[in-house]
């Protein structure tokens, strides 16, 4: 169930710019899956950097033995999350792209 206690009340407003709203709210939505989406493939490049023994600690010194991870156990993590997301910023441009498209006159 939803919960909508911190929704403010909705204003009758003209469709246009409700519309409008609703696009930019859609379009920040979708800026945020990408940046998630980008933290995401950094991640997974300093695991997989790690594993190989070639990533760096603060210091700039190559990492330790107990910084190495093995890339199998959160590559799929890391790639079930990156899916999900992906297929959240492909419905939220398909539900932005039909919100555009009605707003053209037949």
């Amino acid at each position: 169930m939803l919960n909508f206690a911190g929704t403010p009340p909705l204003i009758a407003m003209p469709e246009t710019d409700s519309r409008q709203l609703i696009a930019a709210d859609l379009r920040a939505l979708i800026t945020r899956i990408e940046s998630s989406m980008r933290l995401i493939d950094a991640a997974m490049l300093e695991a997989g950097l790690s594993e190989m023994g070639l990533a760096h600690d603060d210091n700039g010194d190559p990492a330790g033995s107990a910084d190495i991870f093995v890339l199998d156990d959160v590559t799929p993590r890391y790639a079930t999350a990156s899916a999900a997301l992906n297929a959240c910023r492909a419905g939220l441009g398909h539900a932005l792209q039909c919100l555009t498209e009605s707003g053209s006159p037949a």
